[in-house]
């Protein structure tokens, strides 16, 4: 085996390098087993680990020194990842960034990065980690789901469906909210695969998650500073050169910085039907965290009322339920009550699926159509 890691830091195919390494004689099982362990090595990982996250039904890996756990839809369960000592989980996690193409030692013991086929990778080391080596996979849909499929699995229960149909055909500004891993990037895939193929959507992300089903779909990524501190792309920027790029829709993978201002400047400047995400715990809590990320960009409560009041059209708020089911629990609308940004509720879901229409229904149907 020693050999074949040899051979592959070379640049050997996994599948040339066990096949040099190999002892004479030795069986067809085990010349799988050493391809597979290369294909694994060459992805940064132990072979359990990938295992694992070849599972289609796992969304999430988390590493806690020796200890493995995967949420495959249900919640979080204990697994084996092959990891026997401390050691190796810090080797683990240093080469799975390096695979990120991204920097993790003493001086830098903090990254995040995209693996080859699409996992999100956060790791962490100690001593930052007072429980030794952190990391944490995310595992992105490989199936890109439409809005048919979200509703026959209950995600988009009664009226919200057709509402969201209704918003991308209209062109309206959507913000999804939720908290992480409640479904946010998949609904907003599947909304974006309604735009018409003739339009251009640019995603501005800081990983890239967002996979729609359309042809004409651009990308682009966040960029961190180099080990100089130099050479960083931030959303902002990319906020902006995404607006000199003829977007028919421009969408942001998450709203959680300064970006925020260049974002509602461009919602309210013509470039509508325009989609992003936020973190919240509810639609009555998103003005809050709009006017928290707008003091980050020097903006006044006031200017953020008033732009985002003028600039979104619906919020949607997204909850996974302790079961693992994803659906869209609230939908509300944003209004200013002085210079104060209040979240109207127009529907509500409960458990069992049940869709409330409330005060804010009415006026918003009557706006995208319905």
């Amino acid at each position: 085996m020693r050999n074949a890691l040899r051979l592959l830091a070379r640049g050997t195919s996994p599948a040339l390098a066990a096949a040099t390494a190999s002892r004479p004689g030795c069986g067809a099982s085990e010349a799988a087993r050493a391809l597979d362990t290369l294909r694994a090595r060459q992805r940064g990982m132990t072979l359990a680990l990938a295992s694992i996250l070849d599972d289609p039904s796992v969304t999430d890996v988390l590493i806690n020194g020796t200890q493995a756990w995967v949420d495959r839809g249900g919640g979080l369960v204990r697994t084996d990842a092959g990891i026997a000592e401390p050691s190796e989980a810090t080797r683990l996690a240093i080469r799975m960034a390096s695979a990120c193409g991204v920097r993790l030692d003493d001086a830098s013991p903090i990254a995040d990065g995209t693996l080859p086929g699409g996992v999100r990778m956060h790791a962490v080391l100690a001593p930052v980690s007072g429980s030794g080596t952190l990391v944490s996979l995310r595992i992105l849909g490989k199936s890109r789901l439409r809005i048919g499929d979200l509703e026959g699995r209950g995600t988009l229960p009664g009226p919200v469906g057709p509402l969201v149909r209704a918003l991308v055909a209209s062109r309206s500004n959507v913000l999804v909210s939720g908290a992480t891993g409640s479904g946010k990037t998949t609904l907003l895939g599947a909304a974006l695969a309604l735009v018409p193929a003739g339009e251009r959507i640019v995603c501005i992300e800081e990983v890239p998650e967002i996979a729609p089903a359309h042809p004409h779909c651009v990308h682009l990524i966040e960029r961190k500073p180099n080990v100089e501190g130099r050479g960083s792309v931030t959303l902002a920027d990319l906020v902006r050169a995404a607006m000199r790029m003829r977007p028919d829709r421009l969408v942001l993978g998450e709203c959680r910085g300064p970006e925020v201002r260049d974002v509602l400047t461009a919602l309210n400047t013509g470039h509508d039907g325009g989609w992003a995400t936020l973190h919240a715990n509810g639609v009555r809590e998103v003005p809050a965290r709009l006017a928290a990320l707008g003091a980050l960009a020097g903006m006044s409560e006031s200017a953020v009322a008033a732009q985002a009041a003028s600039a979104l059209d619906a919020i949607l708020h997204m909850k996974r339920d302790q079961r693992g089911h994803r659906r869209v629990v609230e939908v509300g609308v944003l209004t200013k009550a002085g210079d104060i940004l209040e979240c109207v509720p127009a529907l509500t879901s409960s458990d069992d699926g049940t869709v409330r229409e409330h005060e804010a229904w009415t006026s918003l149907a009557g706006r995208v159509g319905l």
